[in-house]
């Protein structure tokens, strides 16, 4: 394996999981204080490590091009693979509503002022749905060569605002306490789903071939990076904002104004609302290819102008409808993509892995690489993700 290879698979793990849904943190974590609101992120990152490590032990004894659904079927039977059909589905239009709702409320804040309209928190919805699906429609490869463009651009976007907001902090909202416990379930659901990557998984292991000690590595400092990103932006904005300033806003445009406003600089204010724009078109365009294209090849729709219409409409009209109705959605959604994440991200990872492990014992088969922690670590993620769900549901 060359290091190129191995650099461009951490960047793939890491970019996947770097999107809009980062915009999401300080607004879920509104009112947990920092302290709080970190220690939930770093056990919520060592859990979907550890599962991320067990799709790396489950993929080590299937052909590298073997997909999610083609385990699932393998180990779990055809049940099995419906499941995880129907929660990758799911998964997909829950975050497309939310980048639908999220960017929705950017176009509205952008074209008002420019038009000098009042314009309806639908139509900005409408708008962003059209350019993104026009492009997602023209094919992968257009998406690619814009995505290319719009992520490298995010990247910039995201060490200026960085690099202005930190040094703007202030020691003593970072001590603050959560200001109501149950906030903590909340923000539960929110900050799982920002970690979510687990769907690249198969990509990279078809990339790089089943080779255990570089896929180990990547899935570990692949997730890591997003965390100390993730970090800095708690520290940032939960250092500049007071949690009872936090908990006043909770849409997305309502924290970004208010973030600038409290700071009185332009050039933050604008490196923040680039970021944003170009952090839910980036999530948007490469979560809506995927539901796209898994919709063309299940509904089996030809490749020409009347059959990527449909699986357009399919796609996007759903999502769209959402956030039609909840114009401020963006974190409910979110939360909703939780649920189906945990099914992809935690129990089938952990059910795969118990079915593989009992059959090639029974067999008297080579072990391979196993995951530490044994039977325990695989009742405990479980757990885990039933709390996750329990969040979800009473939040």
């Amino acid at each position: 394996m060359t290091q190129n290879k191995f650099f461009g698979s951490l960047l793939l793990i890491a970019g996947t999981t770097i999107g809009a849904g980062m915009l999401a943190l300080p607004i879920a974590s509104a009112g947990l204080g920092f302290g709080v609101s970190s220690l939930i992120m770093l056990l919520l990152w060592g859990l979907m490590a550890y599962t991320a490590l067990l799709m790396v032990e489950i993929h080590q004894f299937a052909p590298s091009d073997t997909s999610l659904n083609q385990l699932a079927r393998t180990l779990l039977g055809a049940k099995g693979q419906v499941i995880a059909s129907v929660a990758l589905m799911f998964l997909l239009y829950a975050l497309c509503a939310a980048y639908i709702a999220g960017g929705g409320e950017q176009v509205n804040q952008k074209l008002n002022p420019w038009l000098g309209l009042d314009l309806p928190p639908q139509a900005g919805a409408v708008l962003f749905t059209l350019l993104i699906g026009t492009i997602v429609g023209l094919g992968t490869h257009c998406v690619d060569l814009i995505n290319r463009v719009l992520f490298s651009l995010k990247i910039i976007a995201l060490i200026l605002m960085l690099a202005l907001l930190l040094p703007q902090v202030e020691g003593t909202h970072l001590l603050e306490l959560p200001l109501e416990q149950g906030l903590i379930v909340s923000a539960i659901p929110v900050i799982f789903t920002s970690f979510g990557f687990h769907g690249s998984i198969p990509s990279v292991v078809r990339y790089l071939g089943v080779e255990v000690k570089s896929l180990r590595k990547i899935m570990l400092l692949g997730s890591a990076l997003p965390l100390l990103i993730y970090l800095l932006w708690q520290l940032g904005s939960q250092g500049v904002l007071s949690q009872s300033q936090l908990m006043t806003n909770q849409s997305l445009s309502g924290f970004i104004n208010q973030l600038a406003s409290v700071l009185h600089s332009q050039y933050l204010s604008s490196a923040i609302s680039v970021f944003a724009d170009l952090a839910l078109a980036t999530s948007f365009l490469g979560v809506s290819l995927g539901l796209f294209d898994f919709m063309a090849a299940n509904l089996r729709q030809q490749d020409n102008a009347a059959g990527r219409s449909i699986t357009a409409a399919i796609t996007f009209v759903p999502p769209l409808c959402f956030a039609l109705f909840y114009p401020q959605g963006f974190i409910t959604a979110l939360g909703y993509a939780a649920i189906a994440l945990v099914i992809l991200a935690i129990f089938l990872p952990v059910t795969m892995v118990w079915v593989q492990r009992q059959t090639r014992d029974k067999a008297n088969l080579p072990q391979g690489y196993r995951v530490a922690g044994g039977k325990i670590g695989l009742l405990l993620a479980m757990l885990c993700g039933v709390a996750v769900i329990g969040a979800q549901l009473l939040g």
